[in-house]
């Protein structure tokens, strides 16, 4: 298990990295948006970022259960001056992006989004650090994270911590209102090892 009481210094800034508990949920769900809208802008259309509701994202995370030690995946919090600044979410790779079909011989990151104006503080290596840590202690040699191709910004971040697009490519469907077809967004899927 991963250290709950952890202090990183970044850039100066005092981060503390632990686990997501019941109550994060909010904290979660508004990183998690916030992070949509600043790193997603010109990419997905303007009215599903303006739409994007925190209170039903942190209903969501409560009914998959995020923060239950027995979840397959866990969560990790970036904080600073006690606010949730950050997240990243880890575990058993996903086939075809499916949290029901997973693929137990391989790791993944499923997410980590930093609050836009924490950008650059070292919150965003932090956690990779620490989801790193975290899937090469399940005994994982390698593990892969599916990135949006426009994400120009989060691909140079995956890239400089040493992983690479291997190839694959997804199509992730946001769903537009009033019944209209979903708009197709391309992902590629990066890699990278863990026993390096």
């Amino acid at each position: 298990m991963l250290d709950r009481t952890a202090i990183e210094a970044y850039n100066g800034q005092m981060l503390s990295i632990r686990h997501e508990e019941p109550d994060d949920a909010e904290a979660v769900a508004r990183v998690h948006i916030h992070g949509w809208q600043a790193g997603y802008a010109g990419i997905m259309p303007d009215e599903v970022l303006r739409r994007l509701n925190p209170l039903a994202w942190a209903q969501r995370r409560r009914d998959l259960g995020t923060a239950d030690p027995e979840h397959p995946f866990t969560t990790l919090l970036a904080e600073a001056d006690g606010a949730v600044v950050g997240f990243a979410t880890f575990g058993p790779y996903r086939n075809n992006q499916d949290r029901d079909d997973l693929d137990l011989t391989r790791g993944e990151i499923v997410g980590l989004f930093v609050e836009p104006a924490y950008w650059g503080a070292g919150a965003g290596p932090a956690l990779l650090a620490r989801a790193r840590t975290g899937l090469a202690g399940q005994g994982w040699t390698d593990y892969r994270v599916w990135v949006l191709a426009a994400a120009h910004r989060a691909r140079r971040f995956f890239q400089r911590a040493g992983l690479s697009p291997d190839g694959e490519r997804s199509t992730y469907p946001v769903p537009l209102a009033g019944g209209r077809p979903p708009v197709g967004l391309v992902e590629l899927r990066y890699a990278g090892r863990l026993d390096g």
